[in-house]
């Protein structure tokens, strides 16, 4: 490759992340990940989130297209559809967008942050595209799953099933053994 080709060689301009949203974050307490309507895990179309096999939580069909971190901490993994995080007091968290979406292969998700990254309840995490999914004939439920949930009390809802929620509201309250 020369000089010339590797000027005009034109790379694709990085997404910025939107802004995030205003979350005043309270010790144990996790935050929606999306806007939308609030479901039971049990409500979850896919066995594995249904049965709680990842842990509890809750479940948004959502409004919005941008997934914010419902807690403050560290990015675990990133998966294009999915992202895991490890917040500051210990809660170990999946953020998980759609049904089956992993056979999208990354096709309509747009991440923003990578594996290590910290990041603050409210931040921006992953874009997505609900036309990609819905297309490709998924669900895109977005569940909010506390897969270390065995270490707590109880994890439960506080927001209430069916009523609708904005990004960054209250959803989830962890009690400590």
């Amino acid at each position: 490759m020369g000089l010339f080709d590797r000027l005009l060689k034109h790379e694709p301009a990085a997404v910025p992340p939107p802004t995030g949203v205003d979350v005043h974050p309270e010790a144990d307490t996790l935050y929606a990940p999306v806007s939308g309507r609030v479901a039971t895990m049990a409500e979850v179309p896919d066995p594995v989130f249904s049965g709680e096999v990842l842990g509890a939580g809750c479940a948004v069909w959502p409004d919005g297209d941008v997934i914010y971190a419902p807690a403050s901490g560290k990015v675990s993994v990133t998966m294009g559809h999915a992202v895991g995080l490890i917040t500051d007091d210990g809660i170990e968290l999946l953020v998980h967008i759609g049904v089956d979406t992993v056979n999208l292969q990354g096709k309509g998700f747009t991440g923003f942050v990578k594996q290590g990254d910290a990041v603050s309840a409210g931040q921006a995490l992953i874009r997505f595209d609900s036309d990609v999914i819905k297309e490709a004939g998924y669900e895109d439920c977005v569940v909010l799953a506390v897969s270390n949930t065995a270490e707590f009390a109880d994890v439960a809802m506080i927001a209430q099933a069916g009523s609708t929620v904005s990004a960054g509201d209250a959803v989830v309250k962890i009690t400590r053994k």
